[in-house]
């Protein structure tokens, strides 16, 4: 496994209505590297972000989809997803602030 560093853990925010009603909740939904476990995302999310505590993360596994182009058939990438919880008493995320 190759040595991630914080700052390669977290790729892109998720942008969906879902996602964006989530936030009421302290929840944020982000694309996160296929080799990263939760506390890496914790660390992550709270060096990236000043001012924030993790209270939990949820992840998910994506796998690629079948694809085919004439008799060729492949497979897309495969993605990671985490929904970071934040406490009650944590600054929120300003990336999610003017959408």
């Amino acid at each position: 496994m190759a040595d991630i560093k914080y700052y390669d853990v977290i790729l892109k925010p998720v942008v969906t209505e879902k996602s964006m009603n989530a936030m009421a909740e302290k929840k944020y939904t982000f694309m996160v590297h296929v080799d990263a476990n939760k506390a890496m995302i914790k660390e992550a999310v709270e060096k990236m972000f000043p001012g924030t505590k993790v209270e939990k993360v949820n992840t998910m596994n994506i796998d690629g989809k079948r694809k085919r182009r004439g008799m060729v058939v492949g497979m897309t990438a495969k993605s990671k997803k985490a929904i970071v919880k934040l406490t009650a008493d944590s600054k929120d995320i300003e990336i999610f602030q003017g959408l």
